[in-house]
């Protein structure tokens, strides 16, 4: 007896590559919403860099596609997926929508977005029904013009960089119907949501946190409560970028009196990463420091059971980039470590400082004193570490925003088209 293929996905996902590292939080969304029913494929933008992945990448059924990375890299794939949409009826409008675009900001990118675009709604199969992409920036600028092309509506979640570092006439345009925008919009702070939402001509933008699922992380460790002459163990997840603000947590470490015995592991890749080096060894510390790299999960989760306090220094940068809420936030919160970091965008939408953890000014005195003050009382940040997990349990935990976007997805998808 033949098997008749399995129906094709009626929904298309772009992402910026996959897998990726430093996004678990888009792999857990996208398992999650599998396991809720709603059937998907991958397109992704770029080919994978990371040496490592997450036990959620292996999770995920779903199939992934690769557009071509760089437009010269495929010229016959690219100029098939051009001769095809010139045939579309969404072609003209797709197409002025582009030259619209570059003209306000002239860069090869916007034309790699534009032919990417013209590829995928070629390769689409005929059953899709709606795009979803992770990312108001490159993401939706592919999925945006491949819709216009296929006649299907899309949709997005925006997370940090890409809705700081956007020009506010992308964005008005993207969550605008009038200028093809999107049919809904998904991202994961209440700060976030509400710049957007100040900005649509009609695109509505709901706040869906990504939450924890917490089935994926072990029960906390029965922390003992540690003597203030103990070695001080601390530990940061976070790339080596500016908005990480690891370069003042540095300089603060210099400035930690001689009695506190102190060790500080840093986790992460990142750019500046020979620049951070020398920055510690120019402040003579750098024999108190463990440079891990990039690290899977379990190793994470490892280094935060046998720390005593979670730093994570985050400020804005120069061009605008920030953080939103960081999930490595809430994972430190799961394995009951006391947090210490800034009251930037929306980790104040997790964390009272006092309460929760402590938000403390990003220069290197303030930063230096709260460390202290935490290393010499155990007990406060123990209590905090309690409220903390509490609050994860009761208010940040994953199903709610999968339950809700999932509905969001069906709702896009079942939609009536337009002929």
């Amino acid at each position: 007896m033949t098997r008749s293929p399995a129906p094709a996905p009626r929904l298309a996902i772009l992402v910026k590559g996959w897998p990726r590292l430093s996004e678990t939080f888009i792999a857990q969304e996208l398992v999650a919403l599998e396991r809720a029913g709603i059937d998907f494929a991958i397109w992704s933008l770029r080919h994978p860099t990371d040496a490592k992945t997450h036990p959620l990448h292996d999770q995920l059924n779903a199939e992934v596609l690769y557009l071509p990375e760089y437009l010269h890299q495929e010229p016959l794939r690219v100029l098939r997926g051009i001769g095809a949409a010139l045939l579309r009826p969404g072609f003209w409008p797709a197409a002025a929508q582009f030259v619209r675009d570059f003209k306000r900001d002239r860069n090869r990118n916007r034309v790699r977005r534009f032919g990417q675009a013209c590829v995928m709604a070629r390769e689409l199969p005929p059953e899709t029904e709606a795009l979803y992409a992770h990312f108001l920036h490159t993401p939706s600028s592919v999925a945006r013009y491949a819709a216009m092309l296929r006649g299907v509506p899309w949709s997005f979640s925006a997370h940090a960089k890409d809705i700081w570092t956007s020009p506010d006439w992308e964005l008005k345009e993207k969550l605008s119907p009038d200028t093809a925008g999107a049919a809904f919009g998904a991202t994961c702070t209440a700060f976030g949501a509400d710049h957007l939402n100040a900005l649509s001509g009609g695109t509505v933008v709901d706040l869906i946190y990504h939450g924890l699922d917490l089935t994926r992380f072990p029960e906390p460790p029965a922390r003992a409560m540690r003597a203030p002459t103990d070695p001080f163990r601390m530990v940061s997840v976070g790339r080596l970028v500016e908005k990480k603000g690891f370069d003042r947590l540095i300089d603060a470490l210099a400035l930690l009196p001689a009695h506190v015995d102190w060790h500080w592991t840093h986790i992460g890749g990142g750019a500046l990463g020979n620049t951070m080096r020398a920055r510690a060894e120019a402040r003579g510390i750098h024999d108190r420091i463990t440079w891990r790299g990039a690290c899977d999960q379990p190793e994470v989760i490892a280094a935060m059971r046998a720390s005593d306090l979670f730093v994570l220094p985050s400020r804005i940068a120069e061009d605008g980039d920030r953080d939103g809420l960081p999930n490595v936030l809430m994972e430190a919160a799961s394995q009951l470590l006391p947090i210490l970091s800034t009251p930037v965008s929306a980790i104040p939408e997790f964390i009272d400082t006092g309460v929760h953890g402590v938000l403390s000014a990003d220069d290197p005195a303030t930063l230096a004193q709260n460390m202290q003050d935490l290393a010499e009382h155990p007990d406060k940040g123990a209590a905090m570490a309690d409220a903390a997990l509490a609050r994860l349990r009761a208010e940040f935990q994953m199903q709610p925003g999968i339950d809700q976007l999932a509905q969001r997805l069906n709702d896009v998808m079942q939609a009536p088209r337009a002929e």
